[in-house]
Parts: C-alpha cells; sequence; structure tokens
C-alpha cells in the first residue's frame, strides 16, 4: 500500500514538473515571438515615415547620398552589401565545407583537436580586431593595385569581402563539422559495402546528409556578413558610390554608425530607414534560405 502511495506520488511529482517546464518554455517562446514583433514594428514605426516623405523609389533606387542636400538614396549601399554578402559567401562556404570534412572524416584525432579549438578561437574574436588586422595587413596588400589602376589608395570593396570571408569561415565549418559527425555512420559503411571509395562516400553519403546543417551554418555565415559593421568601417573605406572591387563603397549597416552622431531632421529618419531596408532584407534571406532547406529536406523524403 505504501509503495503505491509513494508510486503515485512520485508520478504526480514528475507530472508537475513536466507542466512546469512547460508553462517555462511557453512563455520563453511567446517572448521571443513578441520581441521579434515589437522590433518590427518599431523598424517600421521609425523608418518608414522617411521612406514616405523621400519617396520609396527614390529611396531604394537613387544613386546619390548627400544629406546636406537632400538626396538620400541608398542603392550603392545596397548593392555594395549584397555583392559583397555574395561574394564573401561564394567563396567561404565551399572552403568551409571542405574543411569541416577534413577535421571530421580524414584528420587525426590529434590534429582535428587541435584546429577544431583555433577554429573556435577565430570565432570568438571581436570583429574591430578583424578590422584592425585588415587595416594594417590586408588593406597595404591592395595599395600597390589601386596605384597600378590609378586608383586612390584606401580602404575597398575587395578588402572588406576578404575581411568577410575570414569572419565567417569559422562558423561555417563549426557548424558544417558538426552536422557532418552528427550523420550515422552506418550511412558512410552501407556506401562502402557497394564499391565506393571513402571520398566518394563522404561527397556522395554524408555530405548531403548533413545538408540541413550546413545551410544553417550558411544562414549563420550570411547573417554575420550582412550585419557586420565595425570590421567593414575599418576596411571598406566608407564612400557611398557604386560599388567596384577596388574602390571604397559603404554597407548599409556602416552607414547608420557613421552618420548618427551628426545627424537630426530628415537624415536621422533616413537613418532609420536604412535599419528598416536592412531588417526586411535580413528577413527576406533568412526566409528564402530556410525555403530552399525544406524544399531539400522534402526531397530527401
Amino acid at each position: 500500500m505504501e509503495q503505491n502511495i509513494s508510486i503515485i506520488g512520485g508520478k504526480k511529482a514528475k507530472s508537475a514538473v513536466e507542466k512546469t517546464m512547460h508553462i517555462v518554455f511557453l512563455v520563453c517562446g511567446l517572448a521571443a515571438v513578441i520581441c521579434v514583433i515589437c522590433m518590427t514594428l518599431y523598424m517600421i514605426v521609425s523608418g518608414g515615415p522617411a521612406i514616405a516623405k523621400i519617396g520609396v523609389t527614390k529611396f531604394l533606387f537613387g544613386q546619390i547620398w548627400k544629406p546636406q542636400i537632400g538626396e538620400y538614396g541608398i542603392a550603392p549601399m545596397i548593392l555594395s552589401s549584397i555583392l559583397a554578402t555574395f561574394c564573401a559567401i561564394l567563396i567561404a562556404l565551399p572552403v568551409g565545407v571542405l574543411v569541416a570534412v577534413f577535421l571530421a572524416k580524414l584528420s587525426p584525432g590529434r590534429l582535428s583537436a587541435g584546429l577544431r579549438m583555433i577554429f573556435d578561437l577565430l570565432a570568438g574574436i571581436p570583429s574591430v580586431v578583424y578590422g584592425l588586422l585588415g587595416m594594417i595587413l590586408i588593406t597595404p596588400l591592395l595599395f600597390r593595385l589601386q596605384e597600378q589602376m590609378g586608383l586612390p589608395m584606401g580602404g575597398s570593396l575587395l578588402a572588406a569581402i576578404i575581411i568577410l570571408i575570414i569572419m565567417i569561415l569559422p562558423t561555417i565549418i563549426s557548424v558544417s563539422e558538426t552536422a557532418i559527425r552528427a550523420v550515422p555512420k552506418q550511412y558512410e559503411d552501407a556506401s562502402l559495402a557497394l564499391g565506393t571509395t571513402k571520398l566518394q562516400s563522404i561527397f556522395r553519403v554524408t555530405v548531403p546528409a548533413a545538408k540541413s546543417g550546413i545551410v544553417a551554418g550558411m544562414v549563420l555565415g550570411v547573417g554575420r556578413a550582412i550585419g557586420e559593421a565595425m570590421a567593414v568601417i575599418m576596411v571598406a573605406g566608407n564612400a557611398a558610390i557604386m560599388p567596384e572591387f577596388l574602390r571604397p563603397v559603404r554597407f548599409l549597416t556602416t552607414s547608420i554608425p557613421f552618420e548618427w552622431d551628426y545627424s537630426s531632421g530628415l537624415h536621422r529618419e533616413a537613418l532609420y530607414g536604412i535599419g528598416l531596408v536592412l531588417f526586411v532584407f535580413i528577413m527576406i534571406i533568412n526566409v528564402v534560405l530556410n525555403r530552399i532547406l525544406k524544399q531539400g529536406a522534402g526531397d530527401r523524403e
């Protein structure tokens, strides 16, 4: 009898704990959703009026950004951000996946552990340090090329792309390696049993099976690349002109801190508008990548 009472009491206690944790998780989830909604509303309320005053077409497609004379075109910033992010991901993603494959499947255990520790350290370095290294090492290397082409020596889009590649590589490598290690070894064993080589098994079986994790790493890389400000300010040159690889450019993220201190009136509202465009831009990228990921998962099923 006492044993039955203790069992019933234990079940009730367990049920109470589960209900409590369910409420805690529900509150946390709702808080996250509410934060996103509030942030979205704030960006719309803050940036929307400026875009309406300037004009959507003039604001998004205008090529001149000179608040002193009332010109608020952000097309050069949008194109610079898109081009830099695309080029950085185009180079960093395949390199990151290959390094992750090496760490997860090909390298010796001690070497893999040492390299993993280095990449984790690189992922945690503040962006201002990357920007400082870019000013000291990368930008001077491009001076000679700019001088030969008769261009002003200084920051450039190419320097920003190189810095972004270096910054997002550790994240892509870490997430991709985790995804590759999570693939059951039976997949590779079954492929080897059918007569494939180790490399064929890795790239035809293991890597496709880890696609969701690799795409997640790409999403994080895109988020960091397009949202980076400090490092880009230090190496890009900060000129709001149409992007060229060896000329100074300005990104959406850098315009806000670069001009915030001395802005006022419509100029300050236009900076809020840039923030709104950047917010929408990031949301669109995340939705597109997640849809591609879900479509790939549906095709595998």
